[in-house]
């Protein structure tokens, strides 16, 4: 087996969700968890079939954002792997209805933070290890930091 590393290519630093599946119909079930989460969001979302012919599959409701996810998607050719990027949402507000979809078995990620994937290649195929999100810890919090997420969250409204 050969390990390689993918970096998920966004520009703009967008909210992605990255996760695993089992079904072409994939495709069609994150689409509809989206929309009926959020009406009127923007995202796009390709799928890699793992059979079969083997193409990359996709929708979305964002022109820009569906490339992004085909290419982002094509470039890991792994097994039943599926990206979703989002503008202006936040993958908290989707999570739960993406999770909910019969097929999905695993998120590895969801983040706005660069991401690095590992890739473990057979000669049968490619399929996702881990993932790298974001950066390591420089350090614990202190009791400054503590009041300072506490205000954040506060601030933009996820507690009270």
């Amino acid at each position: 087996m050969e390990i390689k590393t993918v970096m998920i290519e966004n520009p703009e630093g967008l909210n992605l969700i990255l996760g695993h599946s089992h079904f072409i119909k994939t495709v069609e079930d994150v689409y509809e968890a989206m929309v009926n989460s959020i009406p009127g969001a923007k995202f796009g979302v390709a799928f890699c079939e793992a059979s079969d012919i083997c193409l990359v599959r996709y929708s979305g409701s964002d022109d820009g954002l569906i490339e992004l996810a085909k290419k982002n998607a094509y470039a890991l050719s792994a097994g039943h792997s599926f990206i979703v990027f989002m503008r202006d949402i936040f993958p908290i507000n989707v999570l739960a209805a993406i999770k909910a979809v019969p097929e999905v078995c695993r998120i590895f990620c969801a983040t706005a933070n660069p991401v690095e994937v590992m890739i473990g290649e057979t000669k049968q195929g490619r399929g996702i290890l881990g993932v790298i999100d974001g950066f390591a810890s420089k350090g614990i919090e202190t009791e400054a930091d503590i009041q300072a997420r506490k205000a954040l969250l506060r601030a933009i409204g996820y507690k009270q």
